[in-house]
């Protein structure tokens, strides 16, 4: 699933391909994928790109006072091509595109989802904010307002939530997931099942420092890439995310998972868990 520094980067990427480009049509593939229809989608056509950014894991490109925003989920995507077809984009059960954007050079975006679970989004609005996944996200942890102070507050409000489902809980903290709360908790040496309102102060500043420098990190290190370069980046400077049975780059010791039904995550017992394995989610009573 694209996070908060695939999709910051995507937004990048997108900025300078789309400056001062219009928006000759687009192409909806997938019908499901469209949440909208005040203003259609045909509203878009003939628009001026003016900008692309970012909200949570929201893709936002704002075109003469539209917004044409996009969720991609777990399984969508935006591949840039340079030459668009001559024919449009039709309904295909069998294509994993939803929607193509053509723009007034013949180049455009593919925006496509995976799988045979659909959960891509396309919307197109006049205000961003009237979107319900958008105003119901919590603080961007990489805005300047984000302080120690302000995670301290959201963790005792959460009480005794595991930590990591607070992290990932888009209406607490926009923009992380499954991945890199993992790799966020692996940096401050936290179990993913320690109560939220039970952190030291030293905890709650570590935990602080490991949000900040890990999806830092990773913006910076997507800086300038392609969108078809931003998955490999990500899952090449992975700690513990999808590393099961790997050993942990920081001890060596194994990197295990707990299952979910939908999901799983991972983590290093010697960094996390004093060396104490968390067989599964529901029986373990390990909460430090």
């Amino acid at each position: 699933m694209p996070e908060l520094p695939e999709v910051e980067a995507l937004a990048q990427d997108l900025t300078g391909r789309l400056h001062e480009r219009a928006i000759t049509r687009i192409d909806l593939a997938a019908f499901s994928a469209l949440k909208t229809f005040d203003p259609p989608l045909h509203a878009l056509n003939g628009t001026m790109v003016d900008g692309v950014t970012r909200h949570g894991k929201f893709l936002d490109i704002e075109a003469s006072g539209l917004h044409l925003v996009l969720h991609l989920a777990r399984m969508g995507w935006v591949r840039w091509r340079d030459e668009v077809p001559k024919l449009p984009a039709k309904p295909n059960s069998k294509s994993p595109l939803a929607a193509r954007v053509v723009l007034d050079d013949d180049t455009g975006l593919d925006i496509t989802e995976y799988g045979t679970k659909k959960s891509l989004a396309i919307y197109v609005t006049r205000d961003p904010a009237t979107i319900t996944g958008i105003a119901r996200l919590g603080p961007d942890p990489l805005a300047d307002d984000f302080t120690v102070e302000l995670l301290r507050d959201i963790l005792e409000r959460e009480g005794r939530k595991q930590i990591k489902g607070v992290l990932r809980h888009q209406g607490t903290v926009a923009g992380i997931g499954n991945a890199y709360s993992d790799e966020l908790l692996h940096a401050a040496r936290m179990s993913p099942f320690k109560p939220a309102n039970s952190l030291t102060d030293d905890e709650l500043h570590t935990l602080y420092d490991a949000i900040k420098g890990t999806l830092g990190a990773a913006v910076e290190r997507s800086r300038g890439l392609a969108a078809s370069e931003l998955k490999g980046e990500k899952k090449s400077h992975l700690a513990v995310h999808g590393r099961t049975g790997e050993a942990c780059p920081v001890c060596g010791d194994t990197v295990r998972e707990v299952s979910f039904a939908d999901s799983s995550l991972q983590y290093c017992p010697t960094c996390q868990t004093g060396g104490k394995p968390l067989a599964d989610r529901r029986m373990s009573k390990l909460l430090k």
